[in-house]
């Protein structure tokens, strides 16, 4: 039996570069990059180098950004310390309901101490419409979060609209980019892009790193405290090799970014075509162009996406029917149902994301095994017409 893994927007296995670089910090650079002796600062060269490295993947200033422990960290500390750095201009904030739930919890909590949330309608595809942000904007508003790419049905949103929109409104443009960084270009400044949050495990660095990008003259506070870490903004030790294998990470993905888009995007497209051709009533979920190049996610009508998880699982291919942080629940996903779905169609989707490791036969294998597992739960499906 084949083996294929198609949830790289779950995580990514880390490349062998990464994890040689990550392997000698941990035998050979074992000191504190806080410490004054030459062992500290040899490991503070290392995360220098590396804050370097990811800052020129973003177009950023190196000394814009801030090493965190992951995506969830990353949103949480450019959302809750935005907020609370501009208490005197406003408590309004202005997001939509299709965001990572880092974001959603995040503003939950804001809410109960007293903030006022405007959620802007997304379309069919998960767009949103940077009119209805122009819209929303007021006096008091103090940031827009909006993800840069959603990371169940591949969404890419109008960023540069909405970063010159917010630009002349004077408000900070937070936008969560876990799934974007490293699987497409992006350029903080011509973007307009005050936050952005990253991840290193889902560009194929270990797991436990990320990084946030805080444009200069950003008002900000920390939200964990403990030390002067990260120039005062994240306290706790920094997490070296982490930090070295997310700047090599950071290299690899700027080297190889042009090349890495085309093959992703041809092989999308490639399961996109199969799916469509091969399997009657199933709906491509996400904007069909303006979307990530290895996300794919249909709805599979009559059928649920736990049961044909289970099924391709059987047959050694890894998906998900939604975001890896929800898809142990029996709950439809929260994007589909702000896009519009009904709660039956919604229940049948299924997440396929590509990643740099997957080669055609992946994409061919997958395309053989899937039509015979859809008919097959369809015709134990009650709903099913045998259309």
């Amino acid at each position: 039996m084949e083996k294929v893994y198609l949830d790289n927007a779950a995580t990514t296995r880390v490349d062998e570069r990464v994890i040689e670089v990550m392997v000698d910090c941990m035998r050979n650079n074992y000191g504190n990059p806080s410490s004054v002796h030459s062992f500290g600062r040899d490991a503070r060269r290392l995360v220098e180098n590396a804050r370097a490295q990811v800052a020129k993947l973003l177009n950023a200033e190196t000394s814009e950004i801030f090493f965190t422990g992951g995506g969830t960290e990353g949103d949480n500390l450019g959302i809750k310390g935005v907020m609370a750095a501009n208490e005197k201009k406003g408590r309004h904030i202005i997001s939509t309901p299709i965001e990572h739930h880092a974001v959603l919890h995040s503003l939950d909590y804001l809410l109960k101490t007293g903030c006022e949330i405007t959620m802007l309608p997304v379309d069919e595809y998960g767009m949103v419409n940077p009119e209805d942000l122009r819209s929303a904007i007021r006096t008091d508003t103090v940031l827009v979060s909006i993800m840069f790419a959603n990371n169940e049905v591949g969404t890419v949103q109008p960023v540069n609209e909405i970063g010159k929109i917010c630009r002349e409104r004077g408000v900070y443009f937070h936008t969560d980019a876990v799934q974007a960084v490293g699987n497409m270009p992006i350029d903080v400044k011509a973007l307009n892009i005050d936050l952005l949050p990253l991840s290193g495990h889902k560009f194929n660095a270990a797991k436990g790193i990320g990084a946030l990008y805080v444009r200069k003259g950003v008002r900000i506070l920390p939200v964990q405290h403990g030390g002067s870490h990260e120039r005062n903004l994240r306290a706790g030790t920094e997490n070296v090799p982490g930090i070295v294998g997310l700047g090599q990470a950071a290299v690899i993905a700027q080297a190889e970014m042009s090349e890495k888009v085309e093959r992703l995007t041809n092989l999308r497209d490639k399961l996109i075509s199969g799916i469509i051709d091969g399997i009657p009533n199933v709906k491509l979920n996400g904007h069909p162009i303006q979307r990530l190049p290895g996300n794919v996610n249909f709805s599979f009508r009559f059928i649920e996406g736990e049961s044909l998880l289970l099924n391709l699982d059987l047959k050694g291919i890894a998906a998900t029917s939604g975001s890896a942080c929800t898809s142990g629940t029996l709950d439809p996903s929260h994007v589909l149902l702000a896009m519009g779905m009904s709660h039956e169609v919604a229940h049948g989707s299924l997440r396929m994301t590509i990643g740099k490791y997957n080669v055609e036969r992946d994409i061919e294998y997958c395309l053989e095994v899937l039509p015979e597992i859809v008919l097959r739960l369809r015709r134990m499906s009650p709903l099913y017409e045998g259309i």
